[in-house]
């Protein structure tokens, strides 16, 4: 299903699209035929992802950031402009805070992850409806990226728990108001795949029970053939929720 010929000229859109999750995930689409606007804050990554692959003026480079709204719509105006409308949306960009007790938690780091990880979800999807209802053939489809931490926080994580948390309620509510407009949105939640910013669970994390542990981790790669897997589906057919993990990971079980 994934290198279907209907995928060929189809348009995605990546947020945090230069380097790992993202990165993956824009690699896989591209290697389906998609054509691709890859969105990040730092122009550097996007431009070697366009370099790279050998995908021509199948990549569209676009600098973003997604807790501005008007960078957000600028983004989504350019790649209409481009290519004339919007298939897909993956909406991922998000970041972390280094563990911290919440009651030492700047205010202002609260912040940053919410102005992110949950208003910048939310000006995604508000875009990627604006977008999609209105281009012909009418509709398209958004995936959210939520995580293992949707379900269940690691300790001093309170930030990016609670808005992966309401990532999860904006997918549900996108999922029902996106019916009358033919957009399907789901979401997928990731466990422990092996990017930068997760290499440091190969060394050791803290636990739920006060211990330091290191965590397995799975080929990023895995990540990317699963947001290009549900892409890949039918207007008629959505997967609300997907996780994809590290089999050996500590989540499934008693903390």
């Amino acid at each position: 299903m994934a290198n279907a010929p209907e995928a060929a000229g189809k348009v995605a859109i990546v947020t945090g699209g230069g380097s790992g999750i993202g990165r993956a995930a824009a690699l896989a689409l591209l290697g389906a035929g998609w054509r691709v606007a890859v969105a990040g804050r730092r122009e550097e990554p996007l431009r070697e992802i366009a370099q790279d692959c050998g995908a021509g003026e199948r990549v569209l480079v676009v600098p973003t950031d997604v807790s501005d709204p008007d960078s957000v719509r600028a983004l989504f105006d350019q790649v209409v402009q481009a290519w004339g409308r919007v298939d897909l949306l993956f909406n991922n960009a998000g970041i972390g805070l280094p563990a911290t007790p919440l009651e030492d938690m700047a205010v202002a780091d609260w912040k940053r992850v919410v102005d992110t990880n949950l208003s910048g979800m939310f000006y995604g999807i508000q875009n990627a409806f604006r977008v999609m209802k209105a281009q012909a053939p009418m509709g398209g489809r958004i995936i959210n990226n939520g995580s293992i931490s949707a379900h269940a926080p690691r300790p001093h994580s309170i930030a990016y728990t609670a808005t992966k948390h309401a990532v999860t309620g904006l997918t549900k509510s996108a999922a029902l108001d996106g019916r009358r407009y033919d957009i399907a949105v789901g979401q997928i939640d990731i466990g422990n795949a092996q990017t930068p910013l997760a290499a440091r669970m190969a060394k050791g994390v803290p636990q739920a029970n006060g211990e330091i542990a290191a965590e397995p981790l799975m080929d990023v790669q895995i990540v990317g053939q699963s947001v290009l897997y549900m892409a890949s589906l039918p207007p008629q057919a959505n997967i609300l929720f997907h996780t994809v993990m590290a089999t050996k990971m500590p989540f499934v079980g008693r903390g």
